[in-house]
């Protein structure tokens, strides 16, 4: 903040400021955002023509809005960007329990210092990060927490219980002349909605049934899963009939968008200078057959729908796929691993918990092979979109004979390019793989990754078997 910033009232009126409502000053941002053809919500992918133009609409309408989807779509990171839509820095009246603008005080002491000092009136400058409040409703949230209560103690000073000075605020009345989020709505129990009534309409609230009436000038946000899904509770009628739009989000719509939004969240750069650990290269097809995975299971009949499958899903899937090839790098010494279809096999430890099944009894367990079961799926789908299997017979004629290749996920990208020389033509089907999938022929490390995506696709086209053993995993007739 420039510290020749105006400091009194007296001061601020020179500088031609006018009282603007929150919600005003949100519409006047975005009017220029859009004027400039700024982005409005920079980072959030696979919105742009379906879910921003809604939040659009609903800040030139004025409206308070609801963020309305299934779990891992944004909803949270959304409302924590509306501040940026916010002026950098707004006046509010100096030591006042509740943030007050200077040119138009809601309060009665607000009301009482202006009429006291006049222009001399003490003015500070709060940023638009202080603007922004946000609760997580729990059902123990109380009207007091986001309304207020009496205090006791100052009423035991003498004064009156009509009287602000009486009043404890909660978390609404204190978030004046900025934007109060609540996250999971229906977890409010349908009490405390009903405190929430007036704040959305008349843009008052009342303490305890005594007359203090408090003028609010706040954006109100909420996010909640649809009602078909939270058992916790549901937002009662006239609550959702005063919330002005109700924006509806959704998973990526593409392939592409998928894969952009896992790239700009999941930790996958763990490599320095100075820690030693191998450089990892995460093929594309690798990264498609998690998307494609998880794209499955959100079309899957043996999955809730209703609870949705988050992008979380997807993220943990990355890092773990990054995860245990670095463990085979540290383990191996190699300097540079890229990924391979061992690796998907642990997966299954990141998908656990973000897939509800449909019927709870289908026993323990049916949670991983459906998991493994999409991933075989995914995996068939990219390698039928590369490659016929038929053109591979004579490879798998050869593990009809007998012949077994042992892989895992401790064996070093050398010993897996011999292992695979063992077998006649497979090394060059498998660099023939690699030039399919875009990856340096060259290299080793990307000729094993693409030849253990090779037989792979072929386990899932069940043209040959898998199986575990001391020496690790291995495809056989």
């Amino acid at each position: 903040m420039n510290q020749l910033q105006p400091a009194t009232l007296g001061q601020l009126k020179k500088t031609g400021y006018r009282h603007r409502s929150v919600k005003q000053e949100l519409r006047d941002n975005l009017v220029r955002r859009l004027r400039d053809n700024d982005e409005l919500f920079p980072g959030i992918i696979g919105y742009r023509t379906t879910v921003l133009p809604q939040v659009c609409h609903a800040i030139l309408s004025r409206h308070d809005m609801l963020f309305l989807g299934l779990r891992g779509q944004a909803k949270t990171r959304m409302l924590r960007m509306l501040p940026q839509l916010l002026d950098e820095w707004t006046p509010i009246l100096a030591e006042l329990e509740i943030p007050d603008d200077p040119a138009a005080p809601m309060t009665a002491i607000g009301k009482r210092l202006v009429d006291q000092h006049g222009d001399d009136t003490p003015i500070r400058w709060l940023h638009r990060d202080e603007r922004y409040h946000e609760k997580l409703a729990t059902p123990d949230v109380t009207i007091a927490d986001l309304i207020g209560e009496i205090d006791i103690v100052k009423h035991a000073e003498g004064r009156y219980l009509s009287d602000e000075s009486t009043m404890h605020f909660g978390l609404i009345p204190r978030a004046n002349r900025g934007i109060f989020a609540i996250n999971e709505l229906p977890d409010l129990a349908p009490r405390i909605q009903v405190g929430l009534f007036n704040v959305l309409e008349e843009r008052d609230v009342q303490i305890r049934g005594y007359p203090i009436r408090l003028d609010l000038d706040v954006c109100l946000a909420f996010s909640a899963n649809p009602e078909d899904y939270t058992n916790r509770g549901r937002i009662v009628t006239p609550l959702k009939d005063r919330i002005g739009s109700v924006v509806r989000t959704h998973y990526p719509q593409t392939t592409v968008e998928a894969m952009a939004i896992t790239n700009d969240n999941a930790w996958t750069d763990r490599q320095s200078q100075d820690n030693g650990l191998p450089a990892i290269d995460v093929p594309a097809y690798l990264h498609r057959i998690i998307e494609e995975a998880v794209a499955l299971a959100r079309r899957s009949s043996h999955i809730n729908q209703a609870s949705g499958v988050s992008v979380r899903t997807s993220i943990a899937c990355m890092e773990n796929l990054v995860s245990s090839t670095e463990r085979r790098g540290i383990l191996t010494g190699e300097d540079r691993v890229i990924p391979r279809m061992c690796d998907l096999a642990h997966l299954v430890a990141s998908c656990r918990g973000k897939v509800e099944l449909m019927l709870a009894e289908d026993g323990q367990g049916a949670e991983d092979a459906l998991i493994v079961s999409l991933i075989g799926e995914a995996v068939k789908g990219v390698f039928e979109d590369l490659a016929d299997v038929d053109e591979y017979e004579l490879i798998i004629e050869q593990f009809t004979e007998g012949l077994t290749l042992t892989a895992g996920d401790d064996v070093s990208a050398d010993e897996y390019i011999a292992n695979m020389k063992l077998v006649d033509g497979l090394y060059e089907a498998a660099t023939d793989m690699a030039r399919r999938l875009d990856l340096d022929i060259k290299d080793d490390q990307s000729v094993a990754s693409a030849g253990e995506f090779l037989l792979e696709a072929l386990y899932v086209s069940n043209r040959l078997s898998k199986f575990a053993s001391a020496a690790g995993t291995g495809y056989r007739r």
